[in-house]
């Protein structure tokens, strides 16, 4: 989207592929090497050249020119701009889809799961998405109440599923991805045990519902937790989540399949 090219400019700092969601979604595609994966959302390509230098050739389509100008270069990926809705590749000319937390920002979901369908040959799409009212209200939601408030207006994950089946023709399973508390990746509640990081304005740049957000009620919110942090109100009131390793926050892989 558009919006990227004014909230993206830092991105590639804080959303570092996490080297887990990495491994599971190529065990969810189950492709031998060399096979072609369209991944539609790139933003700077994160996912993308994790998938190449796992031995896959990558189209990389992106709407944001400045989210592809902080890509690595990888000779395996090649770069198209161009919308989810209209995707600028031919018919059956890939071998499968991703789609990475990118979804939510497409503004005709049946459109884009119609393109998905038309250039894609035999193999699988897998996308990770969230529903959040699969989540645990942590801690995160008592600062920031508006990032649960704009989460419930996203696409509950059972209507998700029955547009995907009724445009792709396709049998389809939804997986969680529980959170482990030390992800590389800083999208929305990835920093669930380090509230820290949400401090720092580069983390929150590259969360666009933190990004998009009225800003005074983000600013009530960092005062509130930095205030409850140096006063060791946070701990009182939150630090038993650190007996977590992993967490359901609402995050699921999405994986289409052939009925064979």
């Amino acid at each position: 989207m558009s919006i990227y090219n004014s909230i993206g400019k830092q991105y590639s700092k804080t959303r570092i592929p996490d080297v887990r969601i990495v491994n599971q979604l190529i065990d969810l595609l189950n492709l031998q090497k060399g096979s072609i994966i369209a991944d539609i959302g790139a933003g700077t390509g994160g996912y993308s050249l994790a998938l190449a230098n796992q031995g896959f050739f990558v189209h990389a389509v992106e709407p944001s020119i400045v989210m592809q100008k902080q890509a690595v270069e990888h000779l395996q990926v090649k770069w198209f701009t161009g919308y989810a809705e209209n995707l600028p590749l031919p018919d059956k000319s890939v071998d499968a889809v991703v789609s990475i937390l990118a979804i939510h920002h497409f503004t005709h979901l049946e459109k884009a799961f119609q393109e998905m369908y038309r250039v894609i040959r035999d193999g699988t799409i897998v996308l990770l998405t969230f529903d959040i009212r699969f989540a645990q209200k942590i801690w995160l939601y008592d600062y920031f109440p508006f990032l649960w408030e704009d989460a419930l207006r996203f696409l509950p994950l059972n209507e998700q599923i029955n547009l995907i089946q009724n445009n792709t023709k396709r049998r389809v399973e939804a997986i969680p991805l529980l959170l482990p508390h030390n992800l590389s990746d800083l999208f929305a509640a990835a920093a669930w045990r380090k509230p820290e990081l949400y401090l720092q304005p580069e983390v929150r740049a590259g969360i666009s519902s933190f990004a998009l957000a009225n800003q005074d009620l983000v600013e009530q919110g960092l005062q509130l937790l930095s205030a409850d942090l140096r006063s060791g109100e946070w701990t009182k009131k939150y630090g038993d989540i650190h007996n977590f390793k992993e967490i359901d926050l609402g995050y699921r892989f999405i994986r289409t399949t052939l009925d064979n």
